[in-house]
């Protein structure tokens, strides 16, 4: 693990994680990791598959998804780079949106779990 060396002029580089929120734990774990090393770490705010009174109601859940699947693509544009959280390879359907969203506009992209087949 590399560690940024950050002077009082310049700025980390700013990651954001992207991935199945399923993968919670897993997220935490990155953070960490580019915590340490030196990096800005932006991320999901919440997780829509755990219990919540804000989004309880189908019906909220639904916009809530929305607002905040666009909100992460805000994030992309924000980041210096993508870090995709994939154990075993997994990439469901709106993480493989972030990573065209992402490569579209020039970002680098990273995966915690490369060696694995794509799922």
């Amino acid at each position: 693990m590399r560690h940024q060396s950050v002077s009082a002029t310049s700025r980390p580089p700013i990651v954001v994680l992207c991935g199945s929120t399923k993968f919670w734990e897993q997220f935490t774990e990155a953070a960490v990791y580019e915590t340490v090393a030196g990096r800005i770490v932006l991320a999901p705010g919440c997780n829509l598959k755990q219990p919540h009174p804000l989004w309880a109601d189908p019906a909220q859940a639904d916009r809530l998804k929305r607002v905040l699947d666009d909100l992460h693509l805000r994030k992309i544009d924000l980041a210096d780079e993508v870090l995709v959280v994939n154990p075993g390879g997994y990439i469901g359907a709106s993480t493989s949106r972030e990573i065209d969203y992402a490569r579209s506009i020039g970002k680098p992209i990273r995966y915690t779990h490369p060696e694995e087949p794509a799922g």
